[in-house]
């Protein structure tokens, strides 16, 4: 699958918090593994673990060499 496709997926990812992540933007995030969807999140409620890191909790040891498609610049808190 192609770059687009796993973008495009995390993008409707992020529609899912677009009613309960005021102030924050709404983010998706998907882990993909040699091709293989490992892991997604996405942002569901302000003050709430952000997708990155739902996305990371589910790919578990799956996230090492893989790629993170993320709808917004990853945060680092």
């Amino acid at each position: 699958m192609q770059d687009e496709f796993y973008m495009a997926r995390a993008l409707k990812l992020a529609q899912r918090g677009r009613f309960t992540t005021h102030p924050n933007p709404n983010v998706g995030c998907v882990i993909v593994n040699n091709g293989d969807i490992v892991g997604e999140g996405y942002h569901h409620r302000a003050g709430e673990p952000h997708a990155e890191v739902h996305a990371l909790r589910m790919a578990g040891a799956k996230a090492k060499g893989a790629t993170a498609y993320v709808t917004l610049e990853p945060c680092s808190h």
